[in-house]
């Protein structure tokens, strides 16, 4: 049996300011690509095929609204994408 290799992994992270957000992360090092960005998402650049989606809690949210019956605990804080 072939295992299944991850390609790109996005981690979607919710945030309250995503404008001091994306400055914090600035002056740290991080660079974002600005064909996933508008008023409520970011897309860091972490690594080679290895983002983070800084999402506005309102923007999180509505990935996470309904209970998912194939999660054993419900995210909260984060949510990987592979």
């Amino acid at each position: 049996m072939v295992a299944i290799r991850a390609k790109q992994i996005f981690v979607n992270l919710p945030v309250q300011d995503l404008k001091k957000s994306v400055e914090f992360f600035t002056k740290v090092g991080f660079e974002f690509d600005a064909n996933f960005t508008d008023e409520s998402a970011t897309c860091m650049i972490i690594g080679e095929n290895i983002y983070a989606m800084l999402l506005v809690e309102e923007r999180f949210q509505s990935f996470i609204s309904k209970k998912s019956p194939m999660l054993p605990i419900q995210p909260k804080s984060s949510l990987p994408c592979l």
